[in-house]
Formats: C-alpha cells, sequence, structure tokens
C-alpha cells in the first residue's frame, strides 16, 4: 500500500511577485529548492496564510539568492505580493519507506532567507 505522506514544505515565505502574463507555476529561489529537496517541475501545493486560498502548480527554477516566490499565471490571482505563502510538496511511500521517513521543513524570514532546516518533525 502506498501512503501519501509531507516530503517538504517551505514555511511561511513571503511572495516577492504575483506575474499574471506568464505561463502558470511558482518561481522559487534555486537555494530554497535545494534546502527544501523540491525539484523543478514537481506539483506542489500553496496555502496562502493571508487569504485562506489554496492551489496547486509546479516549480520552476528561481535565481539562487534573489529569494524569488513568485507566482506566475492564473496563480497570481490567489496571492498578492507580501502575502505569506506555505508551499507544501507530498510523496508516496510505502509501509517499510515510513521506518525512516523525514519530511523536511524550511523555515524562513520575512526575506525569505533559510533561518532552519529541519529534517525530523
Amino acid at each position: 500500500m502506498q501512503i501519501e505522506m509531507l516530503y517538504s514544505k517551505i514555511h511561511r515565505a513571503t511572495v516577492t511577485d504575483a506575474n499574471l502574463n506568464y505561463v502558470g507555476s511558482i518561481t522559487i529561489d534555486e537555494e530554497l529548492l535545494e534546502a527544501s529537496k523540491m525539484r523543478v517541475g514537481q506539483k506542489v501545493e500553496i496555502l496562502n496564510i493571508n487569504n485562506g486560498e489554496r492551489f496547486s502548480t509546479y516549480i520552476i527554477l528561481g535565481e539562487r539568492g534573489k529569494r524569488d516566490i513568485c507566482l506566475n499565471g492564473a496563480a497570481a490571482r490567489k496571492v498578492h505580493k507580501g502575502d505569506k505563502v506555505i508551499i507544501v510538496a507530498y510523496a508516496s511511500y510505502d509501509e517499510k519507506e515510513l521506518d525512516s521517513y523525514k519530511p523536511t521543513v524550511v523555515l524562513v524570514d520575512d526575506e525569505n532567507n533559510i533561518t532552519e532546516v529541519i529534517e525530523n518533525i
């Protein structure tokens, strides 16, 4: 049996831009992707803390060090610059894998700088 579990999340990231005139996705800084173990093209859930919106999209690579969290295309209508979001990725695990299961949680400050990486919640 496969069980869908939290794989990784970036907690309380600040939206740096919302670009309606782009073909879908969320742009995430490369360093944040590495710390969270998320991948370009991966499906993620976006949870907007400011307005309660929850929606899915996929990741595109942002420039390393710019700390971009930009919602693109239709998703841009669900956020405003400055909103706080939680970016969540899930993965399917079999029961044996759950014995060593450890999701990654990346905590960031208001400028999307990494403050802590937790690998055993």
